[in-house]
């Protein structure tokens, strides 16, 4: 069922990119939050953005691809300790133009969908991963 927006939750999208089965993890810098975490590529949801949109621009800023809009997977409500709750929506991106390159991440990685539990995710993440 989808939800209409929520004004009062950070609306966060994440990218699910596969290739060869392998899907592109990326991890975040030492002076990042969450610093050394993994986490699937994306971001905010600005005023006025749709998820899909929102995810396009964020591959385009993090990872220099174009993409296609894709269809969501999964969406749910997060809390990390002592934050407000956020609305986590992963979306399967089925195609992209140009070369994955790294633009702000520690390193990046395809990693296979079984080795992704040896990664030390954001919490925010390990419900999605176990739905896998």
């Amino acid at each position: 069922m989808l939800r209409f927006y929520n004004e009062c939750l950070t609306h966060v999208v994440a990218g699910i990119l596969e290739r060869n089965g392998r899907i592109l993890i990326c991890r975040r810098r030492l002076d990042q939050a969450h610093a050394g975490k993994w986490e699937f590529p994306g971001g905010k949801i600005e005023a006025g953005e749709t998820p899909g949109a929102a995810l396009v621009r964020e591959l385009r800023e993090e990872l220099g691809i174009e993409s296609v809009e894709g269809r969501e997977i999964m969406r749910y409500e997060f809390s990390y300790p002592g934050k407000k709750p956020i609305l986590l929506i992963f979306i399967a991106v089925p195609e992209w133009t140009g070369a994955v390159e790294n633009r702000i991440f520690a390193e990046m990685v395809w990693a296979a969908r079984a080795e992704l539990g040896q990664y030390d995710f954001l919490e925010g993440d390990v419900p999605f991963i176990a739905g896998l």
